[in-house]
């Protein structure tokens, strides 16, 4: 790497560390951990806010050769605790008065405010991992209404980012921004690309991600080079008055919705910079396919590109067999950065997971439910979803599991959820529904609201509750989404 054991690691508000005092306190939370047991093939579940401690956390993990499992302290409790029940990690990393404190967890618990690290080596531990050892395990929307954990490997993980790398090059003058919630996978190569490379990274502070005055102000102050949006969020920053005076930034990434076209070309009118496309799910170690918007491309929304190294993606039929160009498909992955499967759950993984038919025998691809096309010069161009699941502002929805919650209410009869745009570039989620026997209407909608509060994240939880008589169905008896009201 680019750096020397004095330059700036990462900066967090006031707070400034070097590579050798980040390197330090992961050190000892890393010698503290393997006392404990914590090594490969195991978990630790980490619960802490954006912070400098955050940082060292997830590094001291990978430095016991165990993978981090990350928790976002602002989840319902209920939520927290399926996933802890799930995952049975073999240690939890928090504050003594994180979100934690409401749960009662059977779970050997460090809490870093309480633990005196000053007594534990400095000095690095023996590399115990193995390129196909779990790095990470992020949970995401499950159809069923159960989250499902991705375990993503090292072997996964390190092919995106040296892919990066040689794409887009850092070096120790560089300043990447980590603003995305650290149980995103986008958050993975912000905290870890730029510490690979030597480069500085810019912290910023809890919930600033949904703050675009706050974000066009730090990228200004910290003089950020590199930086990544979801669509609808780059939306938000291009409309900033003071946007154009991020003139320091050298690159804009995007993923995690369809990049309209509109949007690209709205950005590069305010700044010179170059706006970079990428595709990918979890279950794939974060991005598989690349794009730069600037080169020519007269459809509504910005191709997702080409794939990334060690990757092949297929366009296929019902049959999987390969769809000529211009005609959408369901997209399939292959290659090194697939997931090991979900956490726990062998038929589901066995059920996404399949069997390759192309190349070598014993080779799997995922199965993502996005549909897709070829052009003719060789472009993926994103066409929408197979299924019911859902991207709102980047964050991934799988409506079965807001039903499921919805379902659980005792006043509700039946429901239904859908993501609807009645006013363009407002998407929302909207639950309709049939209430019990002499429910009261009136109180209903604080009533769903709070009960799925408690139960799922806040981006999960329905902007308007509707109540119907009864849901619309088809001449089939499925449900009629055209004839769902406003």
């Amino acid at each position: 790497a680019t750096r020397t054991p004095d330059h700036t690691a990462l900066v967090f508000e006031d707070q400034q560390l070097t590579y050798t005092q980040l390197h330090t306190h992961a050190n000892q939370l890393a010698h503290l951990l393997s006392d404990r047991g914590v090594g490969p093939e195991t978990l630790v579940a980490v619960c802490l806010d954006r912070s400098t401690e955050l940082v060292a956390t997830l590094l001291a993990v990978l430095k016991t050769g165990a993978a981090y499992l990350p928790i976002d302290p602002s989840h319902p409790t209920d939520r927290i605790a399926t996933m802890l029940d799930d995952a049975r990690p073999a240690a939890i990393v928090t504050t003594s008065t994180g979100s934690l404190t409401a749960l009662t967890i059977d779970i050997p618990t460090i809490h870093l405010d309480r633990t005196d690290l000053t007594d534990r080596p400095n000095t690095e531990p023996p590399l115990t991992a193995h390129p196909d050892h779990p790095a990470y395990v992020i949970y995401t929307s499950g159809s069923t209404g159960r989250p499902k954990g991705v375990t993503i490997t090292h072997r996964a993980i390190v092919n995106r980012l040296a892919w990066m790398q040689s794409a887009y090059p850092l070096d120790a003058t560089d300043r990447v921004l980590q603003k995305t919630p650290f149980g995103f996978d986008v958050s993975v190569w912000e905290f870890f690309w730029p510490l690979l490379e030597g480069a500085t990274m810019v912290v910023a502070r809890p919930g600033g991600h949904q703050d675009p005055g706050y974000l066009v102000d730090l990228i200004q102050s910290r003089q950020v080079t590199v930086t990544h949006f979801v669509p609808s969020m780059l939306q938000a920053f291009v409309q900033e008055p003071a946007v154009a005076n991020c003139t320091g930034l050298r690159a804009v990434f995007c993923s995690g919705e369809a990049l309209p076209a509109e949007l690209r070309d709205k950005f590069h009118a305010l700044l010179d910079v170059p706006l970079h496309n990428l595709y990918g799910p979890t279950e794939a170690a974060v991005d598989v396919t690349a794009w730069d918007s600037s080169a020519p491309n007269t459809g509504a929304s910005v191709p997702i590109g080409r794939p990334v190294w060690n990757t092949r993606v297929y366009v296929l039929n019902a049959r999987l067999e390969p769809v000529p160009p211009g005609v959408d498909g369901e997209l399939y992955l292959a290659g090194v950065q697939l997931a090991r499967g979900y956490l726990n759950r062998p038929g589901l993984t066995a059920e996404r997971f399949t069997a390759c038919p192309f190349g070598e025998p014993g080779r799997r691809m995922y199965r993502t439910g996005d549909l897709a096309h070829w052009t003719e010069d060789g472009r993926l161009v994103f066409a929408g979803r197979a299924d019911e699941q859902v991207k709102l502002r980047g964050f991934r929805i799988e409506l079965g599991e807001v039903q499921a919650a919805l379902a659980a209410h005792p006043a509700v009869d039946q429901a239904a959820v859908i993501a609807r745009e009645d006013t363009p570039g407002d998407k929302r989620l909207v639950a309709y529904l049939v209430l019990g026997a002499e429910q009261n209407q009136a109180e209903l909608g604080s009533s769903v609201r709070d009960f799925l509060s408690a139960r799922l994240p806040d981006y999960m939880v329905p902007s308007a509750v509707v109540v119907l008589d009864a849901l619309p169905v088809t001449v089939n008896g499925k449900l009629d989404q055209r004839a769902l009201p406003a």
